[in-house]
């Protein structure tokens, strides 16, 4: 009998005898499978195609084997040249620690010294402070040290300058007149009218114990009177540098007596380099005689008298528009340090201010030594 098939029937029966008389003779299929995947459009596995592509591109591994007896864990000679050195790396990864952790003790210790600043200093009460390193120049702290006011009998210093540089003789004598009395703030005096003294103890009084009549005296003994006094005053405030500064009488009593916070360092620094002012303002004491009576004074700042300050100048100064007052250079941990406070309440805020700035600077500066961090 014979059937007739169409066309694709024909070849699905063609197809099916030579698959059966392949699997009789044991020939394999992967030749003929693979063409007709092909053929049909079937597109192949595409996790096969990358397997593939990443296994032909990777570049072949030899594997070392150590020989017998070699220690579990160890590299064998043949690894140790295989495997890319790391000593290079190690090198340049310990130097970089190193880099950082110096600058991480740097930058630890420049936070622990704004701390330090932040902690001590926010207890300084004055309303107006200048700390200043002479030996640098550099102002290690302030406040509202911008505006010239009034100064008191830091006034006095000026005084001093001017008499000290006029060459005028230590010894003459110079008498307390009715002229030196205090009639704008009728301030107290242990000098009464009458008494006599020589330039040198005036100057010693004035700058010690803040004696009123006996600045007053010294500007009015001065070649040419008062006037000239208080002109020779300004005219050595511009010699120094003190733009912000002016005077009108030797004593600090009158408020438009004013200077700035910057100029009053100038000031110090120009007290500082002459000796009989250093002398006179650091005396713990000084006793003078006059018409047969002796007189003790003492200084009106009591840190001269601290074995633990080293002072090099020192005014203190009062009125009530001024406020308490204290101006000095100490010695600090090997460097002079100039201490400007203005406008504090209470005779003992002004020191107390001064014993924290110390204790500061200190601190601050021991800081200042690890890995070469500078005060803030």
């Amino acid at each position: 009998m014979f059937f007739k098939f169409n066309l694709p029937y024909r070849k699905f029966w063609l197809g099916g005898l030579v698959s059966l008389s392949l699997a009789l003779s044991g020939t394999p299929l992967v030749a003929q499978t693979t063409a007709d995947s092909s053929d049909s459009g079937v597109k192949k596995p595409v996790a096969s195609t990358k397997t593939k592509k990443k296994t032909s591109g990777a570049k072949a591994t030899k594997k070392v084997v150590a020989p017998s007896g070699t220690p579990q864990g160890s590299r064998s000679v043949s690894d140790a040249a295989n495997k890319p050195s790391t000593k290079s790396n190690t090198s340049k990864f310990k130097s970089s620690n190193v880099k950082r952790s110096s600058a991480s003790r740097a930058s630890a210790a420049a936070g622990a010294a704004s701390v330090a600043a932040a902690g001590s200093m926010s207890a300084v009460r004055s309303n107006v402070v200048l700390v200043q390193d002479l030996s640098s120049n550099t102002i290690l702290f302030s406040r509202n040290e911008e505006t010239a006011r009034p100064i008191a009998s830091i006034t006095k210093l000026m005084t001093a300058i001017v008499i000290v540089d006029a060459n005028q003789s230590m010894s003459d004598i110079v008498e307390v007149t009715n002229s030196d009395v205090d009639t704008v703030k009728h301030s107290r005096s242990r000098l009464p009218v009458g008494t006599k003294l020589s330039r040198g103890d005036m100057m010693h009084l004035a700058l010690m114990s803040s004696e009123n009549r006996a600045a007053n005296a010294l500007g009015r003994n001065y070649p040419g009177g008062m006037t000239a006094f208080v002109a020779a005053m300004n005219s050595k405030a511009k010699q120094l540098g003190m733009t912000q500064s002016r005077f009108v009488e030797p004593t600090g009593l009158s408020s438009e007596n004013v200077s700035s916070p910057r100029d009053l360092v100038k000031l110090l620094q120009a007290s500082a380099s002459r000796p009989a002012i250093r002398q006179y303002t650091t005396d713990d004491q000084h006793e003078v005689r006059s018409s047969g009576h002796a007189t003790l004074f003492r200084n009106t700042n009591m840190l001269v008298m601290n074995p633990t300050w080293d002072i090099k100048v020192s005014k203190t100064g009062y009125i009530n528009e001024a406020g308490q007052c204290l101006v000095m250079v100490a010695r600090i941990n090997n460097r002079d340090m100039a201490i400007v406070l203005l406008n504090a309440d209470g005779k003992g805020t002004r020191v107390g201010d001064a014993v924290k700035i110390k204790q500061w600077v200190q601190q601050t500066q021991v800081i200042a030594g690890i890995d070469g961090v500078q005060p803030q």
